[in-house]
């Protein structure tokens, strides 16, 4: 059973390679190019917002589906896990594959808005309940981020990344895979005025595709009898996250390593700020009360997310913003840290 779970991983991983790279980044560029986004603008709201989508079901389903116990700590868990993979594994990834100069007037406001988010984070989980205003507060910043992201480089000049054809003419086995998904999905290349269901298609397969993923983690996880906190930091964080890291991979092979960077923080942003508000809004709305949250682990972990995101600020400034192969091998060097760390606390 347990190769079967792996298999179907891998399956999973090469059908949301092909989605990501085909049609989901040539369906946002195009609507990047129609609203006039930068390309770090698109990759912290559009980029990020599509490939979050599995983050984003895994936190409505925990809220709404732990029958009885009111809390959300598998949802939330799951999105800080996901947040310290985003920064340290996708940014490292991404790196590791194109070595680039950052602009760094979009990574300044990624930053400073991230830190205010772990800084609500923190504020939210610090006494182990959530509560309406706390909730609705989260998706209210997430609007003014939106507002920030769209706006920084009309009121901050700087020069953007010039957006490319982003598909690659595929060959042999990939290319008729890449056909047989182009009836479900319309290519943007063949079709570019359907840009709009491409994109909002490819989020759903992306969603579903994700969904089987993580069950099959899940039911490996089981075999192996991994624990389960370190199960929803670590495994099922990097399992949802897997749509972030192929998505910032792909522009980052083109070149945009702003676009990989800010996709990665602005995920992070998405899941915490909407991905956990939204969710704690309507359940708090519907049912009223509180929800309770596990703060022991997730606040360690809330810490630790915090400490990254100075070292790799401290890491780009010395670096006079290059981000290189070294930089990503120590980024990912970084989160096997974080995993032992796991392990030997949850032990």
């Amino acid at each position: 059973m347990l190769i079967i779970y792996l298999v179907v991983s891998v399956i999973c991983f090469y059908i949301l390679s092909i989605i990501t790279e085909g049609f989901f980044v040539p369906s946002i560029d195009k609507i990047a190019k129609k609203l006039r986004l930068s390309s770090d603008a698109a990759g912290a709201t559009l980029l990020a917002m599509g490939s979050s989508a599995p983050e984003f079901f895994t936190s409505v389903i925990a809220v709404f589906g732990i029958a009885g116990s009111g809390t959300a700590d598998v949802g939330s868990g799951t999105i800080v896990g996901s947040a310290i993979f985003n920064v340290l594994v996708i940014v490292g990834a991404a790196a590791m594959f194109k070595s680039v100069t950052l602009q760094w007037k979009p990574v300044i406001r990624d930053q400073i808005f991230y830190v205010l988010t772990i800084l609500m984070l923190l504020w939210a989980f610090w006494d182990g309940k959530i509560i309406l205003i706390e909730a609705l507060s989260f998706v209210l910043m997430y609007s003014v981020y939106v507002l920030l992201a769209a706006n920084w480089r009309k009121w901050f000049k700087y020069k953007d990344v010039e957006v490319v054809d982003s598909t690659e003419d595929k060959k042999g086995f990939n290319a008729s895979f890449t056909n047989f998904v182009g009836y479900l999905i319309p290519s943007v290349k063949k079709k570019p005025k359907y840009y709009m269901v491409t994109f909002l298609l490819s989020v759903a397969l992306i969603g579903v595709i994700s969904w089987v993923l993580v069950e099959q983690i899940i039911g490996a996880s089981d075999i192996l009898k991994i624990n389960p906190i370190f199960l929803s930091l670590t495994v099922l964080a990097a399992g949802t996250s897997v749509p972030d890291l192929i998505g910032s991979i792909v522009v980052a092979k083109q070149g945009r390593g702003d676009m990989a960077v800010s996709n990665a923080i602005g995920s992070n942003i998405f899941d915490v700020l909407f991905g956990l508000g939204l969710p704690w809004s309507l359940k708090l709305l519907i049912s009223g009360g509180s929800i309770a949250v596990g703060k022991s682990n997730l606040i360690a972990s809330v810490i630790l997310l915090f400490a990254t995101v100075i070292a790799i600020l401290f890491m780009l400034i010395i670096r006079n913003w290059k981000i290189g192969h070294k930089s990503g091998l120590f980024l990912i060097v970084m989160y096997v840290g974080y995993c032992i760390y796991i392990v030997l606390k949850s032990s």
